[in-house]
């Protein structure tokens, strides 16, 4: 048993945009975000495109959710097919942030993605009422001076105010949980995926073990649940209790952090050097993701989806390296090695890299034999202050520039779509 008296007992709201995406493209072409029929493509063009947003009902009358092609939409006339304005929709989640910051300082609030936030509300009790009526206030501004709607979850810390979101302020625009609706509330989830944390790899693996309900986990052995995961496991038993930690912004899931890129192609690609371009550009950028972070990584892996022309397949590889690093050359050696043992020819579609093995990027070991690998490093430092100074498209690789580079393309984009 858990004893909630020593835990935290804050009044944290997290705030979820419905379709925040689809419905800031219908509020723009003056229709009712709950009441039209909006899919956000990311290119009309392509039939794979996929699928960014959708409206509510678009989601429950067609079944058209995010993630799914363009090619699945039916040809039905009340559909609106609008291409991404992420420069658009990045100014409005600002503006949004600004409506939480009438009711709390900025330091109380934790941006969590475009269209969700965190925002501790213990010091504003006094001043607008419970968290409840703080909820309502916030939801009706946003709704009164952006057409928007949403949905906001309260909990004693950040886990069950995310939980209570998901689980049961999605069906009712606000709701609030506390410890004692643990056990009556969340232990009953089944299947264990509709749990925020817990994807379909983990539920299978879970299911395998016996356990097919949160209580279930919660009344498992932990000492097991460690064995089988890791720290994961710790995590896994804690949060089906209902037990988070955590200050607001820091993440609500630890664990091993890692620096990645995952990239569907625009067309299919067929020659090797092309191929080879696009994992250089890629390298490039998870290298900067882990330098933006002061980190370095000991472990590279590749993954390579083939296309449907090719009745799909692909690998996905890793290689663990001596000496961590964040130099692009070094990903790009490795990943190079792993892509020479394992491509078979075939037409590709979908390249990723990521970065694991994390540690801090404070100190380097001397190589005899290698006496400008400091200089490599630093390098790459003083490419992303030009970058961040002057665009991502200031300073690019010459492979950009070739047929197959993605890149100078990509420099165009928010988000990795149109503005």
């Amino acid at each position: 048993m858990v004893d909630y008296n020593t835990l935290p007992h804050n009044k944290i709201l997290c705030v979820d945009m419905k379709s925040f995406y689809a419905s800031c493209s219908a509020v723009m072409l003056g229709l009712d975000p709950l009441d039209c029929y909006i899919a956000i493509v990311g290119d009309r063009e392509r039939q794979g495109s996929v699928v960014l947003a959708a409206s509510p009902r678009l989601k429950k009358e067609f079944g058209i959710k995010t993630g799914s092609r363009l090619f699945e939409i039916p040809n039905d006339p009340r559909i609106r097919l609008v291409e991404p304005k992420m420069a658009t929709y990045l100014r409005i989640s600002t503006e949004i942030s600004r409506v939480f910051n009438r009711y709390v300082p900025k330091e109380a609030i934790h941006t969590y993605s475009v269209d969700e936030s965190f925002i501790k509300v213990d010091g504003a009790l006094h001043l607008w009422g419970d968290a409840q009526t703080i909820a309502k206030k916030i939801k009706d501004d946003i709704e009164r001076e952006f057409q928007l709607p949403c949905a906001v979850g309260i909990g004693p810390n950040m886990l069950l105010a995310k939980l209570c979101l998901d689980l049961e302020a999605k069906k009712h625009g606000v709701a609030e949980w506390t410890y004692d609706d643990v056990q009556t509330k969340l232990w009953k989830v089944s299947p264990l995926r509709e749990m925020w944390g817990i994807g379909r790899r983990v539920e299978k693996t879970l299911n395998g073990m016996g356990i097919f309900t949160v209580g279930q986990l919660a009344r498992y052995d932990l000492e097991q649940l460690e064995k089988k995961f890791g720290i994961m496991g710790n995590q896994l038993y804690h949060h089906a209790w209902g037990v988070d930690l955590s200050d607001l912004g820091a993440p609500i899931i630890e664990g091993q952090i890692s620096f990645g890129k995952s990239q569907i192609l625009l067309r299919d690609y067929k020659d090797e050097e092309e191929i080879k371009h696009v994992i250089l550009e890629m390298c490039e950028e998870v290298a900067k993701r882990a330098r933006t972070r002061r980190k370095a990584g000991r472990t590279v892996s590749l993954g390579v989806s083939y296309s449907q022309d090719e009745f799909g397949g692909g690998f996905n590889r890793s290689r663990t390296v001596q000496q961590p690093t964040n130099v692009t050359m070094d990903l790009y050696r490795v990943c190079l090695e792993l892509f020479h043992e394992h491509y078979n020819g075939k037409t590709v579609r979908q390249i990723s890299i990521a970065l694991s093995n994390i540690e801090d990027d404070c100190e380097l070991q001397i190589d005899l034999f290698d006496m400008r690998a400091y200089k490599r490093r630093e390098l790459g430092y003083v490419v992303d202050a030009v970058r961040r100074r002057f665009g991502p498209g200031s300073l690019l690789r010459a492979v950009s520039y070739t047929a197959g580079g993605t890149a100078k393309h990509r420099a165009t984009l928010v988000g990795g779509h149109k503005m």
